[in-house]
């Protein structure tokens, strides 16, 4: 086992430790959230992020996010947001930002008119403060981490290392919920997604975050196994990951992860020689193998509910009559919302406000382009398109990151099924912002 093996190997295991201890003594799950935030402010204060330290610090706390929300380990519920903005503010004041960041500005000057109408329209029983910052704190989390990112330059093999940063606690994530999770067969009766399988917490957010950690530790066994025990393990990873991603029975996450892997193949055949294609077609061969035994495996454990699932049945075999779960009311009401206001729109968080008016109860948008529409009307329907583009033009000159668009529709996918409650949509998002060049331990690019 030689150097590089040892250490990745020993960063897996620290991480399924992790998992392990937090599982059985729920306390250490505070003190392993204020580590990440002290150590990564020591760690960025004393490089003085000479190599974009910050990055590295955000990223892990965006793969910690889920994990720390379901064991009680954040020090905020929105910490997450909070401190990728704290970090790449650092960022920024160490190492500046690039001038040409502008449409990220005017981004979010657009996002302001929306903000100002609430003060206005929310009604007093509200929290104000509270209810506006849970809206807007992910959009302005992108706009924080796109000015940082825009067009700052990274080596492919850091731009790598930087997704393995964010992968490592998704391991912990995965070895918690094998842990927390009983026999599927004693708690699965119906093909809703279920808490029971997701640790106990929201299994929408819980299979996004597992479907970024599929699509990570696919692209590091075609590009980062240069043995065949890391090979090995990767393969381990990406399936236990993928197997507990799919018993979640959250769809959304896990076909955003396989839509990012598509997309990353077909750029990654553009990018490779004849000799490199044909190993890459053996590769996929064998990889599309293990996915169905996967698949397979899955449907035995579910009793063939996971099938169901995927076919938008119920348990019973009978096709249901949304494919949403009901967010299409949702979505309707915020297209009235926004023909009503279409300018300014109705204000942040005054949509879920209508709807506890209408229903009683709290109903919260999983859709952010309709809320955008709804809260910020015409205003927010510039700053998508400006958040859309932006990376589609920066890869004219930008071919190296053969990840870029598997970062931009992770947003986009991720934002129309989960809106923005996690911090995950917008950093991986200003990913795709970065101009990566090819170094010395560029995998790409060999034969």
């Amino acid at each position: 086992m030689d150097k590089i093996d040892k250490k990745y190997i020993t960063l897996i295991l620290l991480h399924v430790a992790i998992g392990v201890l937090i599982f059985y003594i729920k306390p250490l799950s505070k003190l392993y959230g204020f580590a990440i935030l002290l150590y990564g402010l020591y760690y960025v204060v004393k490089t003085q992020n000479r190599n974009n330290e910050v990055l590295f610090a955000s990223a892990y706390i965006v793969g910690s996010e889920v994990f720390l929300r379901m064991t009680g380990g954040n020090i905020l519920y929105e910490f997450s947001k909070y401190g990728v903005m704290l970090f790449l503010a650092f960022g920024m004041y160490y190492s500046g930002f690039s001038k040409n960041s502008i449409p990220f500005w005017v981004y979010l000057l657009l996002l302001l008119p929306g903000v100002i109408v609430a003060t206005e329209t929310l009604n007093l029983e509200s929290d104000l403060r509270t209810s506006i910052a849970f809206n807007i704190s992910g959009p302005a989390c992108l706009g924080v981490a796109a000015i940082y990112t825009y067009n700052r330059k990274i080596s492919f093999s850091q731009l790598n290392n930087l997704m393995l940063t964010l992968g490592l606690p998704i391991v912990t994530t995965v070895v918690y919920l094998i842990l927390y999770t009983p026999d599927l067969r004693t708690i699965l009766t119906s093909t809703g997604s279920n808490p029971a399988t997701s640790g106990g917490f929201g299994p929408n957010q819980v299979a996004t975050i597992l479907g970024l950690g599929v699509f990570i530790f696919f692209t590091r066994l075609i590009l980062a196994s240069k043995s065949k025990l890391l090979f090995a393990v990767n393969l381990i990873l990406l399936f236990n990951i993928l197997y507990r991603g799919l018993v979640t029975f959250s769809r959304g996450g896990i076909l955003t992860g396989f839509v990012m892997i598509f997309l990353f193949l077909v750029l990654l055949y553009t990018n490779i020689g004849s000799y490199a294609r044909a190993k890459l077609y053996m590769l996929f061969i064998f990889v599309s193998f293990a996915l169905v035994l996967t698949w397979l495996y899955t449907s035995s454990q579910t009793g063939g509910l996971i099938d169901k699932r995927y076919a938008n049945q119920d348990a019973m075999g009978r096709t249901k009559e949304s494919k949403f779960t009901g967010r299409e009311e949702i979505l309707a009401s915020e297209i009235d919302a926004f023909m009503d206001s279409p300018v300014f729109g109705i204000g942040v968080a005054k949509g879920l406000e209508i709807r506890k008016e209408k229903t009683g109860e709290i109903i919260t948008s999983h859709n952010e382009i309709s809320r955008t529409f709804a809260e910020h009307g015409t205003m927010g329907i510039i700053a998508l398109l400006i958040v859309f583009f932006t990376p589609i033009f920066l890869y004219l000159d930008n071919k190296q990151n053969i990840y870029i668009f598997c970062f931009l529709i992770f947003w986009l996918m991720t934002i129309n099924h989960a809106a923005m409650r996690l911090a995950a949509p917008a950093f991986v998002y200003s990913l795709s912002l970065l101009k990566v060049y090819i170094d010395e331990e560029n995998p790409v690019h060999r034969q």
